[in-house]
């Protein structure tokens, strides 16, 4: 039986390289930023609600949506990046259950990861059969989001202050996966619930 894994987590949490510890270890990872860009491409049916929502002005020469002059339009504007995201997320939640279903049919791997930053405001956690969180303090995450990503403190701040906290990601999750230690300190804990779902 293929088990679904659905794995969240803040802003320089570790999510991403917990998903790539489990993907070594032989899970099938999907990746919802990567559906999410799926869902712009021209043809897609999220790609004309987008243009229609927002006016042709956010495509790009080649037909394609710019991300930029969209974002633009909804930074800072919750109604409008509400009507982004009810037009998105579904979209991205139908990529990620077709997906689920193609590798389940295939039979290429036992354990499947969805990670996706916005799992719980998606409401998408219940496509999985557990939920798994990786957790950080919050001045780690600024010092390793500053240092990543090259950004000033108040930008890595403010990006935090717009996220779920720790707290409300930990109250949803089956496995919280603690990451305030060393990379190895964190694939120890994800090897415990590896071989766990995997006896």
């Amino acid at each position: 039986m293929t088990k679904v894994i659905c794995l969240a987590g803040g802003m320089a949490s570790g999510k991403s390289s917990a998903a790539l510890f489990l993907k070594e270890q032989g899970a099938h990872v999907i990746d919802a930023d990567v559906l999410g860009h799926r869902t712009y491409e021209a043809g897609s049916p999220a790609h004309a609600q987008v243009v229609a929502t927002f006016g042709r002005d956010v495509l790009a020469a080649d037909g394609t949506i710019e991300r930029k002059v969209l974002g633009g339009k909804v930074f800072g504007k919750p109604a409008e990046l509400k009507k982004l995201t009810d037009i998105v997320w579904p979209a991205i939640r139908a990529l990620a259950e077709a997906e689920i279903a193609r590798v389940r049919a295939s039979g290429v791997a036992r354990v499947i990861v969805l990670e996706a930053a916005v799992l719980f405001e998606a409401g998408w956690q219940d496509i999985g059969d557990e939920v798994w969180v990786v957790v950080v303090d919050r001045a780690t995450a600024i010092v390793r989001a500053m240092q990543r990503d090259k950004l000033p403190q108040p930008t890595v701040e403010s990006r935090l202050d717009a996220q779920l906290s720790n707290a409300q990601r930990i109250a949803r999750a089956g496995v919280v996966i603690d990451n305030n230690g060393t990379p190895d300190a964190m694939q120890a804990q994800l090897r415990c619930h590896w071989l766990r779902i995997n006896a």
